[in-house]
This record gives structure tokens, sequence and C-alpha cells, in this order.
């Protein structure tokens, strides 16, 4: 295929990448790339979009048309084909981001003895105790204070429901699906990215509209 034939490039941003200050940002860690030509494609792993500097803050937006532009610009004959979101998002940062074992010891603490408090709480609202009773009472036609033959199975049904629930026990999963917790955290994630992009975009347009009256 000669240098003025038309090749076509499709390209796939990331959503989320992590870079070090001054870092210099390639085509190749922001997108996935596929072209018909092997050696153009690798050229394009490497080509350069974008430089961090200080004065850009710890959070950056690429968009597709600035790749476009870097794009366009080494391969002029180039067809670009985008699929994918518009926006890669750069969290800038000095330090790798490394778990806090004292925060998290804390907090499943705060997990753990809240929510035996809100079961509890629960069962004295419902008057469960009085349930119990009756329900043995029912079944067996005897009238107890503390039925422990049933009221044990019952707290351990508690946490066995809530393995189940959260599909995990410990680091074992029983099955592919994700948990509802897992769907909550995905969707948070999701919703993150998508305000800090839309308020870096609309930081950088009033920074440019600001620029241009300027020069006006």
């Amino acid at each position: 295929m000669g240098e003025n034939s038309r090749s076509v490039l499709y390209l796939r941003l990331k959503k989320r990448i992590y870079m070090k200050p001054l870092q210099l940002i390639t085509l190749g860690q922001v997108a996935r790339i596929l072209t018909d030509e092997p050696e153009k494609e690798r050229m394009l792993h490497k080509l350069q979009i974008y430089k961090h500097a200080k004065s850009d803050g710890n959070r950056v937006v690429i968009d597709l048309l600035q790749i476009v532009k870097a794009v366009r610009q080494a391969l002029p004959n180039a067809t670009i084909e985008a699929y994918g979101d518009p926006q890669v998002l750069l969290m800038v940062s000095e330090k790798e981001v490394k778990p806090r074992y004292v925060v998290l010891v804390l907090a499943w603490l705060l997990l753990f003895f809240g929510a035996g408090l809100a079961i509890m709480n629960f069962h004295t609202d419902v008057s469960m105790k009085a349930v119990h009773i009756r329900i043995v009472e029912l079944i067996t036609g005897e009238k107890t204070q503390h039925p422990l033959w049933f009221q044990i199975p019952y707290s351990f049904g508690i946490g066995l429901g809530m393995v189940l629930f959260f599909n995990h026990l410990f680091r074992k999963r029983f099955n592919e699906e994700p948990n509802p917790l897992e769907v909550e955290l995905f969707m948070y994630q999701e919703n993150v990215n998508a305000y800090v992009i839309a308020d870096e975009m609309r930081k950088k347009a009033q920074y440019n509209q600001s620029q241009a009256e300027r020069h006006d």
C-alpha cells in the first residue's frame, strides 16, 4: 500500500488512565488502535498526544478531536473511525495509590457494628422476639420465652442470606454474576468520571472563551 493511499484507522478511547506529573502521553496509552498496516500502527502507538504541565493540575481531559488533529498531522490520508467515549480522563498522581490497611480495618469495624445495630434495631421495631415466640407456640403448642432452637438457625440464616446476596465469602466467588454492591460501585465510578469530564470540559471552554475575548 503506497504512501498516498487512504488507510482506515480504528480508535477506541479508554475511559480513565493514571499518569505521573510531567509525563508524556502517547496515543497507544489513551486508546486501542487497529489498522491494516502494522508499521503505521506501531508509529501511531508512539504518537505524542499530550505532555503534562504543572499548570494543568491533577485532572486532564483529552478530547477525541485533539487526537484526530494529531493523527491527521501524522497521517493526512488516514480515515479515522472512532468508537466508544469521546474523551479520556487522565488522573495525575506522583505516587501509586496504595491500600491503607488501618483505614480499611476501621471502616470494616464501623460497618460491622453499624450493620449489627441496624439489624437489632429493626428486629426491635417489628417485635421479632414476640413473633418467634408465637411461631414456636403455633408449631409446638408450648409457649417459651427463649425459643433458641428457632432463633439460632434464624440468626445463621441471616448471615447465609447476606453471603448469597453479595455473592462472596472472603475471596471466594460463587458465580460470575456481579453482586449489587459491585454494580453500585461501577455506577458510582461511571458517574464520577462523567462529572469530572464535564467539569473539566466546562473549565476548558471558559478558558478558551476568556483567551478569545483578550485577543478581541
